[in-house]
Formats: structure tokens, sequence, C-alpha cells
């Protein structure tokens, strides 16, 4: 992995842990400019995330034989330990620690459901919610693996259009589970071919090395951020989404050598799926005690960073190691 796209998907986590720090604690009440700028355009993260992943999936399977199972099985081994983990400690919070969680609410069914990653209602009415609600993001995910497998059948050149191809017809053409083809069809699942699109420009030698017109490429994706609604958020957030990944991918030299950033990049995934659950700790301890939530904020963000490291450490690389080396039989595994 590119150390600059590490750092880029370790920033996109920290804008939807700032996005949600405004939600969780004052309601996307705006507290000055800055408090308004991460309730406008802090979920930007997660178009910068799914950039990314379209573009690490077609670098990791580059000129490699994988079948689409054992590609599939170490997705399902990369994601699904620590997913599975922060879900249920949501649903027991959610039972025996309520005042944490007051608006949440724990349905059976429904937790199974989004262990399967089949989008459903959440059970508070809020929408399309899974019980770890940052997890809706999980589910394009999936759908997006599932059909990448799909086209590790056909020739390198041909699988962006396959993909495509997959994409519109299971998102656009197929409606016959009602809400569940809405919630697929939002424009947000095309972001993915953006980050596949990179890749193969990358690999053809066309993201090369540079400084100033990455910089003013990234410039210009940032005000076009700042300046653009949301929706339609393929072309107003996910194409900057894409000129931002491509700068950085051209700055590479200048970060290729800094394991910070790579350290970042690594534990985002844990923050991404940990950070609401300090957060409502944090402020319900805020609320009860008077702590100034900025102040908390600075200690649920260091829990985060610190809880995000040991989770990456302990949980994501040791249990998809684990997991990968039962099915290639690695000996002594």
């Amino acid at each position: 992995m590119l150390i600059s796209v590490q750092a880029l998907r370790a920033l996109a986590a920290w804008a939807v842990v700032c996005h949600h720090f405004m939600q969780i604690f004052f309601d996307f009440e705006a507290r000055g400019p800055i408090g308004q700028l991460f309730i406008d355009k802090g979920a930007v993260g997660v178009d910068i995330f799914f950039v990314i992943s379209g573009l690490v999936i077609f670098l990791s399977t580059e000129g490699k034989a994988l079948p689409p199972a054992r590609f599939l099985l170490y997705r399902l081994f990369r994601i699904v330990p620590a997913y599975w983990l922060y879900t249920v400690l949501m649903a027991l919070l959610v039972v025996f620690a309520r005042p944490l969680l007051p608006d949440q609410t724990v349905d059976w069914r429904h937790l199974l459901l989004s262990l399967l990653f089949i989008p459903s209602e959440n059970p508070g009415g809020y929408g399309i919610y899974p019980t770890l609600n940052v997890g809706w993001t999980l589910n394009y995910e999936m759908l997006f693996y599932v059909l990448f497998a799909w086209a590790l059948l056909f020739r390198l050149q041909v699988r962006l259009l396959v993909v495509a191809a997959l994409l519109f017809a299971v998102c656009q053409a197929w409606t016959g589970f009602g809400w569940v083809s809405e919630f697929y069809r939002s424009d947000i699942v095309y972001e993915f071919l953006l980050g596949i699109g990179i890749g193969m420009l990358y690999r053809r030698g066309w993201i090369a090395p540079a400084l100033w017109l990455p910089l003013l490429g990234i410039g210009a994706a940032l005000l076009a951020i700042y300046h653009l609604p949301p929706q339609p958020r393929l072309m107003n957030w996910g194409v900057p989404g894409a000129v931002l990944v491509m700068g950085c991918m051209a700055l590479e030299r200048y970060v290729e050598r800094n394991r910070l950033l790579k350290l970042l990049g690594d534990c985002s995934y844990s923050v991404y799926l940990m950070h609401v659950l300090v957060l409502s700790a944090g402020a319900f301890l805020a609320r009860r005690y008077g702590i100034n939530p900025y102040l908390m904020f600075f200690a649920c963000a260091l829990a985060i960073g610190i809880g995000s490291w040991l989770s990456y450490e302990w949980i994501e690389k040791r249990s998809y190691q684990w997991l990968k080396a039962r099915i290639d039989g690695e000996p002594g595994a």
C-alpha cells in the first residue's frame, strides 16, 4: 500500500470522527466555522474511503491468479472479525448501558441482518442503518467485493467495465426487493469505479511523481468539496475525492518512508468502527459531570487513537493472519 494513500485514508477516517463529534455532542448545531465545516463536509471521508477501496482492490489483485471464492474469503477475513466485535459490543451497550446510547434500540432480527451485511430498517426508526450505524458503508463494500469477484474471471483490461456493468445491473436495473434496492441505488456505489480507474492509470505510469501539479490538484479538489453540496454525491464529492487520491499518489516519494503515516492508515478501519462508541461514552460523561465538550473530545481522540492501534494489532491483523493461514495451509500457523 502506498504510504500517501494510507495517510489520506487516516485523514478521511478522522474527518468522519469530527463529523460524528458534532452530531453526538451538539446534535449538528454549529459551534463556529470549523464546527460547521465538519457538519457539512466531514462525511466526505466516506467517499474518499470508497475511492481508495476500489484502488486497493484493483492493485492487490493485479497480476494474481486469484480465484473469486478465495478473494472473497480474504476480504471477509479482513473486514468481518473487527466489524462483528464492535457490532456485538454496540448491541451489549444498548442493552446493558442504555444511558450511553439513549437513541439506539436493539432488535435481534435486525442485529443478525447487520452481521450478515444485509441492509434493513433500523429499529430506532431513522433509516436503513445496521446496529453499528457506521456499518452502512460496509454493506456497499460487500456488494463491491462480490461483484469484483465476478470480474476476476475476466482479463485485467476489462475488469472496470465488468464491475461497472454489474453495479448498474444490481443498483439501477434490479428492483426486486423494494427498499433494499433503494439503498443500493445511491450513486455513491460508483465511487469504487473511480478507484479502479485510478489503479489502471497508475499501473500505466500516468500518475507520475511531481510536486506542484499534485498540490494544485489537491487544492482544487478541496475547494470543490468545500463549495459544492453533497448531491449528486458521485460528481460533487466522489470526483474531487478521486483527484485527492491521485494527487496524494503523485506525492508518494515525499512520504514513502514515513512509518507514522503508515501506522495511522493501518489503524483507520478500527478508528472508523470504534469511534461512535467512544464518542457516545464521552458525551455521556461530559453531560453528567459538566466537562467541556472540546476537552472531552481531546480525551476521546486519545482513546480512539490508542484503542484503534490495539484493535489493529490484536484483532484485525492477528485474526486476518490466523484465518488466512487456515485456508492457505501454512505450516505452524
